[in-house]
């Protein structure tokens, strides 16, 4: 026999029902928001605005700006570059960052340096974290491991390298664990 239910029993069910839809619907425009905010700062960089500035003091402010840990500033080339500041220092922000983040757990260290030939400059990011186990969607759009994270970090820093016609390699270190970004930018 198959036991009825009761009209309040029915009426808690389906408000249960209406409560739980309800989240869905406010967790999935949560996400469609951050969706498109994420797509909007994308798909609008602007033409780099190269400027002379000193690469060093742009270096060591970035660096300053990550709160969670000091990062370690190696001495590099001081004086003039052409490129645009903001936008590097966006793609360093962007880079530091996702260093922090990896050495959370393993309490590594991450360090900056950059150097300066006639025609690139280079800036790497050295962390020591565990590594990436797969660096296949790493400039994939919206694809991210990080819990929050929106996934388009290392997409508009490799836009920002390629704007001023240079290059952004992210790759497991060789030296120890952990990873190198290495931002290239022709000056």
């Amino acid at each position: 026999m198959v036991a009825r239910r009761t009209p309040p029993e029915r009426a808690k069910e389906w408000q249960s029902d209406l409560i739980a839809g309800l989240d869905v619907i406010r967790d999935r425009t949560s996400a469609l928001g951050r969706f498109m905010e994420a797509y909007s700062q994308l798909a609008r960089l602007p033409a780099p605005r190269r400027q002379a500035c000193e690469i060093g003091e742009l270096v060591r402010r970035a660096a300053k700006l990550e709160y969670r840990m000091a990062v370690v500033v190696e001495p590099g080339f001081e004086g003039l570059v052409n490129l645009d500041p903001d936008q590097i220092e966006q793609a360093l922000i962007n880079l530091i960052k996702n260093a922090v983040d990896a050495v959370t757990e393993t309490h590594g260290e991450v360090h900056i340096r950059w150097t300066l030939d006639r025609r690139n400059l280079e800036i790497e990011v050295l962390d020591e974290g565990a590594g990436l186990p797969n660096t296949t969607n790493l400039f994939v759009p919206f694809f991210t491991t990080k819990p929050g994270g929106s996934g388009i970090g290392l997409v508009l820093s490799r836009q920002i390298a390629e704007a001023h016609g240079g290059t952004l390699i992210v790759e497991n270190r060789q030296d120890q664990p952990g990873c190198r970004a290495l931002l290239r930018i022709v000056w």
